[in-house]
């Protein structure tokens, strides 16, 4: 997965600049779901700056075409966004500061996916989205 994942990683650098970082689920091995949920929120919340455009992927976000989602990054950049972050959860979904702190929310799918496999589609949906900003073939 780490592999498929890097590879349209790479893809999407050639448009913008990109990174993943990847916060660990349950940081403190707790056992109540509520507990893994904070815990991991704290950790993503650090990862996130002021002036970043957060787009949560949540399974009853909105749904986007992938050229909506163009858009959405388009209009992330244009409106003064130093950054959008996509933000997948863990196995319980986010914590409520981050879910405070997002500016969209969107889902992938009417499905619930595994965190790895949203993480691939979403990859694959982010690198979509530059092609159709740029005019590229790809997506048709």
């Amino acid at each position: 997965m780490d592999a498929a994942c890097k590879e349209w990683s790479d893809k999407i650098n050639r448009y913008a600049p990109f990174s993943e970082t990847t916060v660990k689920t349950n940081p403190k091995n707790a056992k109540s779901p509520l507990a893994q949920l904070e815990a991991e929120g704290e950790r993503v919340m650090k990862h996130l700056n002021a002036n970043d455009f957060v787009v949560l992927m949540d399974e009853r976000g909105e749904t986007l075409t992938s050229e909506q989602l163009a858009t959405l990054v388009a209009d992330a950049g244009d409106g003064g966004a130093s950054a959008c972050a996509f933000v997948v959860g863990g196995p319980f979904g986010h914590g409520d500061d981050v879910i405070k702190r997002a500016n969209r929310k969107i889902r992938l799918s009417s499905m619930v996916m595994n965190h790895q496999v949203a993480r691939l589609v979403l990859l694959e949906q982010i690198y979509r989205a530059w092609t159709i900003l740029r005019g590229e073939p790809y997506h048709h």
